[in-house]
């Protein structure tokens, strides 16, 4: 019988609430924004029975966790900080493999860029930022936060569906999986929030700072016919900076890799079983 998730809570203000799951060396997983800590691996068993402990959280403002408290808000900065929270109750002194996907993929390398000596390996899954912020992009995020405080849910999905050119293959999909995600969140006005604050934080200043990063690296790719929100080349960039990535994604035509959990899940497995990752985490804790 597999092991059944342990919950945890981190920090008191925000109450960071998360999961951590199976026995091994561990893997820390973030998710992106609007989505909780279900929506990394999609509920998969894959990594743990692979021989890891899977430790998964809900960001500040998401599923379970507590909003920001005044004074705070949501930007990489707290992001970090409640990342470093989990990893100091979760991970302890344990080399790991941090992974994420589009916020928690750029919160997961910002991490990785102030403490790449607690890396075992990296997985970066539909990076969005690539250095700049632009102005068109946050009116896109301004949009579906004041569309989320006017019209709930429905109107959050209603506004992902006008302004995303997702191909009519893949449209019912991506508002079906959307409407599932947001009905988990306990507070949609610090959702609201998020979306305003999170893109107009930078959770690195270049891409340059990628070329800094020693520790061996997954980059998942999606094509953009089903997923434009997260851009190919972005993460063929991301894959071309970190000196030892290598990119996986999809066939063209294929339901994007990043929404596949068992499928992703045997990818990073594989990763993590790749000789160097495999070696780091045998190390000593620091």
């Amino acid at each position: 019988m597999p092991d059944q998730p342990a919950a945890f809570v981190v920090g008191e203000k925000p109450a960071i609430h998360g999961e951590a799951v199976g026995k091994g060396p561990p893997l820390v997983l973030c998710h992106g924004i609007t989505a909780t800590r279900r929506y990394v691996v999609h509920g998969s068993r894959v990594l743990e029975r692979s021989g890891h402990t899977v430790v998964s959280y809900d960001a500040r403002g998401h599923g379970e966790s507590d909003s920001a408290p005044p004074g705070q808000g949501y930007g990489y900065p707290e992001l970090i900080g409640d990342l470093e929270s989990v990893i100091a109750a979760e991970a302890g002194d344990r080399p790991f493999v941090l992974g994420g996907h589009s916020m928690g993929a750029h919160t997961a390398v910002a991490y990785a860029l102030r403490r790449p000596e607690r890396l075992a390996g990296l997985v970066v899954i539909g990076p969005v930022y690539a250095g700049s912020i632009e102005e068109g992009t946050l009116t896109y995020w301004d949009g579906l936060a004041g569309a989320l405080e006017e019209g709930g849910v429905d109107g959050f999905v209603d506004y992902i569906d006008r302004s995303q050119r997702v191909g009519p293959a893949w449209r019912d999909s991506v508002l079906r999986f959307t409407r599932e995600r947001m009905l988990l969140h306990r507070s949609l006005d610090a959702l609201a929030a998020a979306l305003r604050q999170a893109p107009r934080s930078r959770p690195f200043a270049a891409m340059e700072e990628l070329e800094t990063l020693e520790a061996p690296a997954l980059v998942v790719a999606s094509h953009d016919a089903a997923d434009p929100g997260h851009p190919r080349a972005v993460a063929e960039a991301y894959a071309a900076r970190l000196p030892r990535a290598r990119l996986t994604g999809e066939n063209v035509g294929e339901s994007p890799l990043a929404w596949q959990g068992g499928r992703l899940s045997r990818e990073i497995a594989a990763f993590c079983a790749e000789s160097e990752v495999a070696e780091r985490l045998r190390r000593p804790a620091a």
